[in-house]
């Protein structure tokens, strides 16, 4: 087995010259950063004081997971020679919020809508359909980060078909 070590900084930006002397004192604003890539804008939820223009945790939760999933699924699909012309994913995450104030997900459901190559004149067969769900299946098994959290994390992947370009 190889490991791998991750590392990024995450660094609070919403000190507004009080701290968190109060718990309306301050901003939740941070950024996250990770070499010379470019630096993720963050803050809580709205529902939590947070600013709806910056990503927050929740969202980025979920973005790692279709992520994940997506890179996956191309993967297996370039090894089983099924050409993928295009793929976006909605996925939707339900949060429960304890009187505590913490919580946890619940579930996750990606939802990838999938474009296969197809040859002109020719229709999306029930094998290559199945082939692709299989592939879907096989992914989220492999996905690193379905497979470290402890809530379910499903799939309904929706596949369609295009003629190759130029025909």
């Amino acid at each position: 087995m190889r490991e791998h070590v991750y590392s990024l900084t995450v660094r609070w930006t919403g000190n507004t010259g009080s701290g968190t002397s109060a718990y309306r004192a301050y901003r939740r604003d941070h950024v996250v950063q990770a070499g010379q890539k470019p630096t993720i804008e963050g803050s809580s939820d709205p529902h939590f004081r947070g600013d709806p223009a910056r990503w927050n945790p929740e969202e980025l939760l979920l973005a790692s997971l279709a992520a994940c999933h997506q890179l996956w699924f191309l993967h297996l699909c370039a090894e089983a020679g099924i050409v993928v012309i295009a793929y976006e994913d909605e996925p939707l995450g339900w949060m429960s919020e304890h009187p505590d104030g913490g919580g946890e997900f619940s579930r996750v459901l990606l939802r990838p809508r999938v474009t296969l190559q197809i040859a002109p004149g020719q229709a999306l067969s029930p094998e290559l359909q199945a082939r692709a769900r299989q592939l879907h299946a096989r992914a989220h098994a492999l996905c690193f980060i379905a497979r470290s959290v402890r809530f379910p994390v499903e799939h309904e992947a929706v596949v369609v078909a295009a003629p190759a370009a130029g025909s």
